[in-house]
């Protein structure tokens, strides 16, 4: 079984080369990220076409996340339960799927802005509720995982130049505590550093040349608990999907299960 995330940074503008990469890649389950649209605007008939259902939490504008799946889709939960609003909207930056013999949750944390901002108090907030609303799952028998947009480096080689992002956001120890909290559930980290390569990053900044100069950051996280990391066979970050006209500023994380 192939599960992935992948912020796609708009599903519209990325559609003809997301549906491309799910025909070549064989991808059974995908997580994704900042959808930019609606719930309505979401192209769940052109997925429909390849086998997938969607669970969609979609408001438009800059957020939105989806499960799709052609390994079936039951027991979807819409939202982050128990999450805070921020300026008293409840984004859309969580929905959770049973897909087969896995549960999955796909997540787009807040990104923070800046340290001290009400946006990185937001952030914190909403890594807490996401801790006590998996905890559940994660202490279960049945493959689970977190995957999404964390908007966190989990350690500074996560990062291209720790140096420049000492006062930043993504990088932060109440961040990173955040993060040791949410595998203290019972998750852990299942794409292991290194991979094929030196500094495996998923996201590439658009400025400055970043991609090309790999000045990018490890934010894009799959986080299992016992069951689910004992059934990976590989894992991987589709760099190749990164290059070319209109790619995302993410790539996608892939990892094969035995279940």
């Amino acid at each position: 079984m192939r599960i992935a995330t992948w912020n796609v940074n708009s599903i519209t503008a990325r559609l003809p080369r997301l549906l491309a990469w799910l025909e070549s890649t064989g991808t059974d389950v995908l997580c994704i990220q900042e959808t930019k649209t609606t719930a309505e605007g979401f192209p769940a008939a052109e997925l429909r076409e390849l086998g997938y259902e969607s669970a969609v939490n979609a408001t438009g504008r800059w957020n939105g996340v989806a499960v799709i799946s052609r390994a079936g889709l039951e027991d979807v939960v819409t939202g982050l339960p128990g999450g805070p609003g921020y300026e008293g909207v409840q984004e859309p930056r969580a929905v959770s799927a049973t897909c087969g013999p896995v549960r999955v949750w796909s997540v787009y944390v807040p990104n923070g802005r800046e340290v001290g901002h009400d946006h990185y108090a937001y952030k914190l907030r909403w890594l807490e509720a996401l801790n006590k609303a998996v905890a559940e799952d994660a202490a279960g028998e049945r493959p689970f995982a977190v995957l999404g947009d964390y908007n966190i480096a989990p350690a500074d080689e996560d990062v291209w130049d720790p140096a420049l992002f000492a006062e930043s956001t993504h990088v932060t120890p109440a961040e990173r505590a955040a993060l040791a909290a949410l595998r203290d559930t019972g998750l852990q980290d299942v794409v292991p550093r290194p991979l094929k390569y030196d500094r495996p990053y998923t996201y590439w900044d658009y400025r400055q040349l970043g991609f090309p100069k790999n000045k990018g950051m490890r934010i894009d996280l799959v986080y299992g608990n016992a069951p689910f990391a004992a059934a990976v066979k590989d894992s991987y970050v589709d760099r190749e999907e990164r290059k070319g006209k209109g790619a995302s500023d993410h790539a996608p994380v892939v990892v094969d299960l035995d279940v």
